[in-house]
């Protein structure tokens, strides 16, 4: 059931991008800027469990192991995603439910959903400059990993399952400009929403 407050469908936004390319952080913005009023999902906190060799997409990652293909949208719980969104708009509480993720264009329980679709579009070397030092300042992994997993699969996982979702956007935008000039792109195709307590 569509979540419903006054009487009126509680919208939803899909912000999608690749890896590292800002997706998350206009989207944890845009919540911080309305923290009475919009949801936030983020599609990382639905992948199958990778231990489970009977759910998701498997493959082998650059350290020969088999894991779970972080890089396919098969490895999300669809089910798990559409039950979290429907029950931020069905509690009463926001205005608005934000579902960021490489795959908010893509899987169709969110796509289907959305009132307003955005894809935040930042260059290849970019995005994988960021994710490398991500990786190297926050779990102090070798960047050799990140490069040939990359090279592996990454790449192609991305033109084939993120990328042509920047065609099904509403608004697509520059993950290289500063913060604020996103968010106020993103309200502008939003319109109105109850007055920020948090200034940016």
């Amino acid at each position: 059931m569509t979540g419903v407050v006054g009487g009126h469908a509680v919208p939803v936004l899909a912000v999608a991008g690749g890896t590292a390319s800002g997706k998350s952080t206009l989207a944890e913005a845009l919540a911080r800027r309305h923290p009475a009023s919009v949801g936030l999902v983020h599609l990382d906190d639905f992948y199958v469990p990778a231990h489970d060799p009977r759910r998701g997409v498997r493959t082998l990652s650059a350290t020969g192991a088999e894991t779970l293909d972080w890089n396919h949208p098969g490895s999300i719980d669809e089910d798990a995603v559409a039950a979290a969104i429907e029950g931020m708009a069905s509690g009463g509480r926001y205005r608005l439910v934000v579902v960021e993720g490489l795959f908010a264009l893509t899987l169709g329980t969110v796509a289907e959903r959305a009132t307003w679709r955005v894809y935040v579009d930042t260059p290849d070397d970019i995005r994988l400059a960021r994710k490398i030092l991500r990786k190297i300042e926050v779990f102090g992994q070798d960047p050799g990993v990140s490069l040939r997993n990359y090279l592996l699969s990454g790449r192609e996982r991305h033109a084939e399952y993120v990328a042509p979702a920047r065609e099904r956007a509403d608004l697509v935008l520059d993950g290289t400009v500063p913060e604020g000039e996103l968010l106020r792109a993103v309200e502008s195709l939003l319109g109105p929403l109850p007055a920020a307590t948090v200034p940016v």
